[in-house]
């Protein structure tokens, strides 16, 4: 089985993986010295990253080929106050915003909510917002979005829900008016 160090890129080849045997296998990297967990028990529902796109890959164009469904009738702002979200941690740790219009894309540059975060896609997630919940819907990402400490392409967040992008983790709060 073939694997990549999560921290430098190094490629390595794993002898003696069994699947059957090891949900998860680790490894030291020959190269940097990190270690690395693979998961090896696939659902069929799943996606799995054993390697995240390295920094010097990505893009950081400024045009978007970002094409979303249309919005339906059923997104609204709630009525008797206001969804915040707080960056609790990573390299936006203490930023806060406040949810102005009921459907917005969190990412890095060109984003509705950007993160400066490099581990984050340029168009990460989208936040729908139907008065009391918010659905969160995984754009594609490189790296994921994680609910639960689950890698999810959808959720439902509600007040004080968690969820994390990149090294980012984002509480949703509801705040009354």
């Amino acid at each position: 089985m073939q694997a990549k160090c999560l921290h430098c890129g190094t490629e390595h080849k794993l002898r003696d993986v069994d699947p059957n045997t090891h949900p998860k296998v680790q490894f030291r990297c020959s190269k940097c010295g990190e270690v690395t967990v693979v998961d090896l028990k696939k659902r069929p529902d799943a996606t799995v990253v054993i390697s995240p796109l390295p920094s010097f890959a990505r893009s950081d164009a400024s045009s978007s080929n970002l094409h979303l469904p249309p919005a339906d009738d059923g997104l609204k702002l709630p009525s008797d106050g206001v969804f915040v979200l707080a960056i609790t941690s990573g390299p936006a740790n203490g930023q806060v915003f406040r949810l102005t219009k009921p459907r917005v894309v969190i990412g890095r540059k060109g984003a509705d909510i950007p993160l400066n975060d490099p581990e984050i896609s340029r168009n990460h997630c989208l936040l729908e917002v139907r008065e009391k919940y918010i659905n969160l819907k995984d754009l594609d990402s490189t790296n994921g979005t994680f609910y639960e400490d689950e890698r999810v392409r959808a959720a439902m967040l509600q007040d004080g829900s968690e969820f994390r992008i990149g090294e980012s983790l984002i509480r949703v709060n509801l705040e009354k008016k």
